[in-house]
């Protein structure tokens, strides 16, 4: 079969290899892969900025944004032959931290986890791959074009059962919710506004091209011209912050109403200086009650609600958000951007 594997840490030594076909241990489906996403971090890793192989190995299989076909299963593990599957990024430390014992292992404490195609475990990259029936996830049949959302989609089930848990320390009834960036993480934060009924603003810089159309269809306002002409007209109560843009990230901050809550999704890279005045940032956030906190992966209860925000959303605009489709065999342009993308996905049955 054939993989997509990295050295990590060393820069373009990204390949597409023959392997041997993993033999599944006791308590683990067989699934044959049938679509992986393509996501910053997998382009952080090609560019060799972090990333660990599996011990014993000096190669690492990539992908953590999975969709699969379940090939065989374990008796009694609940899955068949034909399931579609997507398999669970991040496993929680063998001497597990108080939050990995009580299966939140996406708040691990002590950093002891390992996760799928990242950190110490082989990916989804791969024709053929593994994954424990307790750490694989069965989605409706009806999503076998759009199931490859569902990784990116648990990251936002559990942004907005944060939002929840934080706003529940006092009344809170959120009216308006206003996410920078229209990519994918954008996209879907903006479609669970939209079925939670809240008013949803997205700002992106991007004048023409898809975003502005998906956001359109999706019933929310979209903005481009600046981010204070966004926060005007948003109000916002809750911010959802999904690019990762130093001046973004501050901005967003200080964006929110009274007793608000900021939600930073994006990843920023290390180096950028901005201006900011600290103290003006601390004085809004204790005067007007506000938080902010970062959130990253999910568990197993997260990845059960992204399947019902994906179930209950439009099948069309879910297939519009995938903007290229990618054969295998030509790995190597999923990785380069192209005007108009918004996510792109790799074939993995594409000869």
């Amino acid at each position: 079969m054939r993989a997509l594997t990295i050295a990590p840490g060393r820069k373009r030594s990204l390949e597409l290899v023959e392997t041997e076909e993993p033999t599944p241990a006791a308590g683990e489906l067989l699934v044959d892969g049938l679509a992986l996403g393509v996501c910053g971090t997998d382009k952080d890793l090609i560019a060799g900025e972090y990333g660990w192989a599996p011990p014993g190995s000096d190669r690492l299989v990539l992908g953590h944004e999975s969709l699969g076909r379940v090939r065989t299963a374990p008796e009694g593990s609940g899955f068949a032959p034909g399931d579609l599957v997507v398999g669970v990024v991040r496993r929680p430390d063998p001497v597990p931290c108080g939050a990995c014992a009580h299966g939140e292992f996406d708040s691990c404490r002590n950093g002891g986890y390992v996760e799928r195609g990242i950190k110490q475990l082989d990916g989804y990259g791969s024709e053929v791959w593994t994954v424990e029936a307790g750490y694989a996830v069965k989605i409706d049949p009806a999503l076998s074009e759009v199931g490859v959302l569902l990784e990116p989609m648990s990251v936002l089930a559990k942004a907005w059962e944060q939002i929840d848990r934080i706003g529940g320390r006092a009344w809170f009834e959120p009216r308006s919710v206003l996410v920078t960036g229209a990519g994918p993480i954008g996209l879907l934060a903006a479609l669970v506004g939209a079925q939670r009924g809240l008013d949803v603003h997205v700002y992106d810089h991007n004048e023409d091209g898809p975003k502005p159309k998906l956001a359109a269809d999706l019933g929310v306002a979209y903005h481009h011209e600046s981010m204070e002409a966004a926060v005007a007209k948003a109000e916002p109560d809750i911010v959802i912050e999904a690019t990762g843009a130093p001046s973004l990230v501050f901005d967003a901050i200080g964006a929110t109403s009274s007793f608000g809550i900021t939600c930073l999704t994006g990843v920023s890279s290390s180096g950028r200086k901005v201006g900011v005045d600290a103290g003006e940032v601390n004085r809004d956030l204790v005067l007007e009650n506000d938080v902010v906190f970062g959130t990253v992966n999910a568990n197993l209860d997260h990845y059960a609600q992204a399947a019902r925000y994906l179930a209950a959303a439009d099948r069309d605009w879910l297939r519009r958000i995938i903007t290229r489709r990618v054969p295998l065999r030509r790995f190597k342009e999923a990785f380069q951007g192209q005007r108009g993308d918004v996510k792109v996905v790799i074939d993995l049955q594409d000869a």
